[in-house]
């Protein structure tokens, strides 16, 4: 049935975000043992828009900045070197115990001890997202944009972000901007604002037209019963996922997309990889295949930017799951958290097992 967009949109995908740094020892060696490490720009939001700036669709970032930053000015540069326009204000830091771009530091992991995360938010800025800092009105009315892509993570971060979230929905749901939400829901975000945010998320997944998580996310963030997580036999609990997903729908009538990924961890280097997806009336399933995996952090958010890439080109729906599981398998070769193809053609390879020199 596909998904109707604007014709006349400036921009494909817009994404509101906390942008940050990642922090990653070498070799796939724990944090505490470890004295030389990478360090690279990241957000979840971005990961997703990844896919679609380095694929050659227009994309917004909306933001904020904390002035006078080296981080600040390095984040900048990397969303220029990613093909994406930004926005927002300049924050002045306040001191040395002021504002800051949040820091993650996460190991990948190796063989049969998992990767470890340890996420430094304290004093982030982008807590501070609010939407007298930036004009509705024109983003989504005179300039346009297809497609807003809203994470849990920004929806949760702190009750002006929440409200910031609310009104970008309600913007794009007036001027016909469609509405992506990643549930990604986070239980030290979510401590003691259950009511209010499951008050926010249930009125962001209402008007949205694409609705993605996992089997966590559904039952956690919208109080969806589900099958129980993680464990063995994906294929075997894909029927289970499916019953989650229709009482999705009843409960969300106005989405037309649900998305749900699919993964077992056999090592830190050896997963199965699935998804599925309804659209409209009709189900897409990818049978968990296995991947071999440097890092599996983005991996997630790859197959979102997928999958909202091929929302966007007008692909048939079949395709859209093949695509943004290929997305979501190609990330974990990557140790930034996002994706950077090079043309379709290599995401397609991915989709089709083909791993041959391309000379």
């Amino acid at each position: 049935m596909g998904i109707k967009l604007r014709k006349d949109a400036k921009y494909a995908l817009v994404v509101p975000t906390s942008m940050g740094v990642r922090i990653t020892p070498l070799y796939g060696q724990p944090v505490h043992c470890s004295d030389t490490f990478l360090m690279h720009v990241t957000s979840a939001e971005t990961n997703v828009a990844s896919v679609s700036s380095y694929l050659g669709l227009p994309v917004k970032v909306l933001t904020t900045f904390v002035k006078g930053s080296p981080i600040a000015q390095m984040i900048k540069s990397n969303l220029r070197s990613r093909n994406m326009e930004y926005e927002g204000p300049e924050v002045p830091q306040g001191g040395p115990w002021g504002y800051r771009h949040q820091f993650n530091i996460a190991d990948s992991g190796y063989g049969l001890r998992g990767p470890r995360v340890y996420n430094d938010r304290a004093g982030e800025v982008g807590r501070t997202l609010s939407v007298k800092d930036f004009d509705l009105e024109r983003i989504f009315g005179q300039e346009g944009a297809q497609i807003v892509h809203i994470s849990g993570l920004i929806a949760a971060l702190s009750p002006e972000t929440s409200t910031f979230c609310l009104e970008l929905a309600r913007a794009a749901k007036k001027y016909e901007t469609r509405i992506s939400f990643d549930l990604n829901y986070r239980a030290s975000f979510w401590e003691n604002r259950e009511e209010e945010l499951r008050q926010v998320f249930t009125e962001i997944a209402g008007n949205a037209d694409i609705l993605i998580g996992n089997e966590e996310d559904f039952q956690l963030a919208l109080g969806l019963e589900g099958p129980e997580a993680g464990g063995k036999d994906l294929a075997a609990k894909i029927e289970s996922f499916k019953e989650m997903i229709g009482r999705a729908k009843k409960a969300f009538p106005h989405t037309s997309v649900f998305a749900n990924t699919l993964r077992e961890v056999i090592s830190v280097n050896s997963h199965l990889w699935g998804a599925i997806l309804s659209e409209g009336d009709n189900w897409h399933i990818v049978e968990p295949r296995p991947i071999t995996v440097l890092d599996r952090i983005g991996g997630g958010d790859a197959f979102v930017g997928g999958l909202l890439y091929a929302i966007l080109r007008g692909w048939e729906a079949e395709k859209w799951v093949q695509f943004a599981w290929a997305t979501g398998a190609m990330a974990t070769t990557f140790l930034t958290d996002y994706i950077q193809p090079a043309d379709e053609e290599q995401v397609w390879s991915i989709w089709e097992g083909n791993a041959r020199v391309k000379r």
